[in-house]
């Protein structure tokens, strides 16, 4: 190995140690850390924020870098040189003081937000939300754009995206999921046989490890605990962090999030070893990342083979709770399109709005065309456009998602794009994986993450994942597959005709 890529691993290696510091604490705040704890924590993370920006912006790497680009190296190292220039051209960019105030702002941020919803208070959220949404425009203004900020900030998470084109593409969607919506709606009120019974929860929180390990999580390698927003964190090689909540009353509450965060869970566990701490031990993108969560939880999760492999597992943890019930009802209470306000809470083929509305708000907020007081109406509005539902109140609406808290503009796209993702890589792997239908309805579910593993996982961030949807699926990013799947699937379960379904 040449002596200059061993000296840029070994400084990877000090900028993961900083990064695992960073999510171990991001990931006590939310699931343990006292109350109290914030501000001292909010200066912890601000200055490890910064210690990551200095390492990564330091002349030393850069010029690491640059020998190692003038260098005769194999494929993969020559990826993870690629790579890593790209981010530092990127951190370079941005001063210092600004990631630390980023980092501080949004640390309060967090807990304001928390109080906000809690209250129904949008006033308690609103200027520091100000704040964060100032300093993510003096970042794209420091990043550089092509045609608007929205640019510099959706490159973050989805590289390479264009804000222009995945609009695009969302307008077509939004286009053929409004008669989808609007057909079912029409079919009449459809009832929930999951509801009024009762789930203990030690139940389900063994329930929700019972899922995991068929999914082939490994637990010697991560844990589930539990937050008010369930979310995924990769702390370091080895050290995968699920939570999901709990309801007694909802069953489909905890299974379906602890399922979602395992599909993440399984990305960060299948990422290359060897690699870690470098682009090629991390995930491509979050598009990517949230197509393996999407994919567990709806194309597995919320098919009938895997809802008849599950009944029998129910009825130990639940005795007696479900004995009214065969599969085929569970599979329909767990597919039932009702539109909500809440995200979360939204089916299959509800969701994407909820991400179309997101993404539309954003923009107009970076360019100067509604202000933060405007969000408020301008959601409710738009909710009621699209979904036909008005949020009863904030918490119900615009202070649902803790995102913005967190300063992740341009991350909500992510969310939809994964979802089309999801759907043309489940139909390549149920085209190269044999009796894969039957494979679920047996539990047996190892296949399926070996197969996303090796297209997937492994790569890490190789390619772009427009090229690994290529290379795994045969074909660029389609939205023509998720479509035809939601018209099939939800066709079939409110016996719709194809002319009512299509624009």
């Amino acid at each position: 190995m040449p002596k200059a890529y061993e000296r840029y691993r070994e400084h990877m290696a000090e900028i993961r140690a900083l990064n695992s510091a960073q999510g171990l604490l991001s990931w006590d705040q939310e699931t343990y850390m006292p109350v109290d704890g914030l501000a001292s924590r909010a200066e912890a993370r601000a200055l490890l924020s910064g210690l990551v920006h200095d390492r990564t912006v330091s002349v030393e790497l850069g010029d690491l870098l640059a020998e190692l680009a003038a260098s005769e190296l194999d494929e993969a190292r020559a990826a993870n040189i690629r790579e890593t220039t790209r981010d530092r051209d990127r951190a370079v960019k941005v001063p210092r003081e600004l990631v630390t105030e980023l980092a501080r702002v949004t640390t309060l941020a967090q807990q304001a937000w928390a109080r906000a919803r809690e209250n129904d208070d949008w006033a308690l959220f609103s200027p520091l939300l100000a704040e964060v949404l100032e300093l993510r425009r003096r970042q794209a203004e420091a990043l550089g754009y092509a045609n608007e900020p929205y640019d510099a900030l959706l490159d973050e998470f989805e590289p390479g995206a264009d804000t222009s084109e995945v609009a695009a593409i969302f307008a077509d969607l939004r286009a053929q999921l409004k008669p989808l919506v609007t057909a079912i709606g029409e079919t009449g009120p459809h009832d929930d046989a999951l509801s009024r019974r009762r789930f203990p929860e030690p139940a389900q929180i063994a329930l929700s490890h019972r899922v995991l390990i068929a999914m082939g999580f490994d637990f010697k390698a991560g844990r589930l605990d539990r937050s008010t927003h369930p979310f995924t964190t990769g702390v370091g090689a080895r050290d995968v962090r699920l939570t999901t909540h709990y309801d007694e009353r909802d069953l489909a509450k905890s299974l379906y999030s602890t399922i979602h965060e395992g599909g993440h869970g399984l990305y960060e566990q299948g990422l290359s070893m060897e690699e870690a701490g470098l682009p090629l031990g991390e995930a491509v993108s979050l598009g990517m990342h949230e197509s393996q969560s999407r994919l567990w939880e709806n194309q597995i999760g919320r098919s009938l083979e895997f809802v008849t492999w599950l009944m029998p597992q129910l009825h130990g943890f639940f005795p007696g709770a479900l004995d009214d019930l065969g599969p085929g009802d569970f599979y329909r209470a767990v597919n039932i399109v009702r539109p909500t306000p809440i995200r979360i809470e939204a089916d299959e083929v509800t969701y994407n709005l909820h991400i179309i509305l997101r993404m539309e708000l954003e923009r107009a907020l970076l360019r100067g065309d509604i202000g933060i007081d405007d969000l408020p109406g301008q959601w409710n509005e738009r909710m009621t456009e699209d979904l036909g539902v008005t949020p009863r109140n904030d918490a119900e609406g615009v202070l649902q998602d803790i995102h913005w808290s967190f300063g992740l503009f341009g991350y909500f796209p992510t969310y939809a794009l994964g979802n089309i993702y999801a759907a043309q890589l489940f139909a390549s792997a149920s085209a190269e994986l044999s009796d894969l239908d039957g494979k679920i309805e047996r539990g047996e579910l190892l296949p399926l993450q070996h197969w996303l593993r090796d297209k997937i996982h492994v790569h890490g961030r190789r390619h772009t994942a427009g090229e690994l949807c290529r290379l795994a699926t045969g074909r660029t990013l389609d939205s023509r597959p998720f479509v035809d799947y939601l018209r099939h699937k939800f066709g079939a379960l409110y016996n719709l005709a194809t002319g009512d379904i299509r624009a």
